[in-house]
């Protein structure tokens, strides 16, 4: 009998937080922990796919808990930009 295990990898690292309490990234990894090269998302179709994904983990997976603060203060300051005016074209 044949078995089929199909499973996902989250890569996750702790942020680093300087002595003023600001969150510094740590660098990507150049891979993920199964060895498929780290890319982010290429157009607006996969980042909302990201998103959902996150959103659903951050419900789901105790391995977000620790960092839900963190992303939602980032994905805050992504949303301040988004709904900012444009830059004029030049």
């Amino acid at each position: 009998m044949r078995e089929i295990v199909q499973r996902t990898e989250m890569v996750v690292r702790p942020p680093e937080v300087t002595g003023a309490g600001r969150v510094v990234s740590a660098p990507r990894p150049a891979q993920r922990l199964s060895g498929q090269p780290y890319t982010l998302p290429e157009d607006a179709v996969e980042w909302i796919e990201a998103l959902v994904a996150l959103r659903r983990a951050a419900l789901t997976d105790p391995r977000v808990a620790p960092f839900r603060e963190h992303v939602a203060r980032a994905c805050e300051k992504t949303l301040e930009v988004l709904r900012s005016e444009p830059p004029a074209p030049v």
